[in-house]
């Protein structure tokens, strides 16, 4: 049972197709996986369009649940809010907001206006949350990530740390960018194991609370 809110694929930064990528993650072992290419306000709408009309193919012929959705990447702090509402009008299913990983120039309170938005639906690779973000995740119902991603993951062990403390809901996310990125079960049990989470824990990130994502996806297409 894999299930994956946070890949990319040539429509953005990553190597396949959408319905490639999905084809992959069905021999995988998926049985859901988030499309979210990087977007910004000028391609949004092309990129959700396009997305769509790949995921909605993609479940009629294949045994999974294909969800188009975003990233919004690199965005000023203050158009958080603004962005995650359109890309929802525009249609994206989930919208991730990338967060502060200790790896890239992401500007310094992005991961408080992402967990302060009630239109975003995950923080990605959030670095050094503080207990302040984490507490207001669970105020607006945003999940944390727990990346498999290289480099992005320096950050796992300090945000499980912090989130546990107050309840966060976690996520693992592969953040693929190319085949061999996508995960299988048992990647992603140790990728949540070694972020420092206990079995029962491991259970949550991995099995039960995506359940949780995929009946707000069921909700916004009802």
């Amino acid at each position: 049972m894999v299930y994956d809110f946070h890949t990319h694929t040539f429509l953005s930064d990553g190597k396949l197709s959408p319905v490639e990528l999905i084809r992959r993650a069905v021999v995988n072992g998926y049985q859901a996986i988030a499309v979210t290419d990087h977007v910004g306000p000028g391609n949004m709408e092309r990129v959700i369009k396009e997305l769509i009309r790949e995921c909605r193919i993609a479940e009629e012929y294949w045994p999974i649940k294909a969800i188009p959705g975003v990233e919004l990447t690199h965005i000023p702090v203050g158009s958080i809010p603004v962005l995650a509402e359109e890309a929802r009008n525009f249609g994206a299913e989930l919208v991730v907001v990338h967060g502060e990983t200790l790896v890239e120039p992401v500007e310094s309170g992005t991961n408080k206006a992402a967990v302060s938005c009630p239109a975003v639906d995950i923080l990605a690779h959030p670095g050094l949350l503080t207990e302040e973000e984490a507490k207001l995740s669970v105020v607006n119902n945003v999940f944390i990530e727990i990346t498999a991603r290289g480099g992005h993951n320096v950050g796992n062990g300090h945000v499980v740390k912090v989130g546990r403390k107050v309840g966060v809901k976690f996520i693992i996310n592969s953040d693929t960018h190319q085949p061999d990125n996508l995960l299988t079960e048992s990647w992603a049990k140790n990728v949540a194991r070694g972020a420092g989470l206990d079995e029962s824990e491991v259970e949550e990130a991995t099995l039960q609370n995506p359940l949780l994502i995929l009946e707000m996806v069921r909700k916004r297409r009802s």
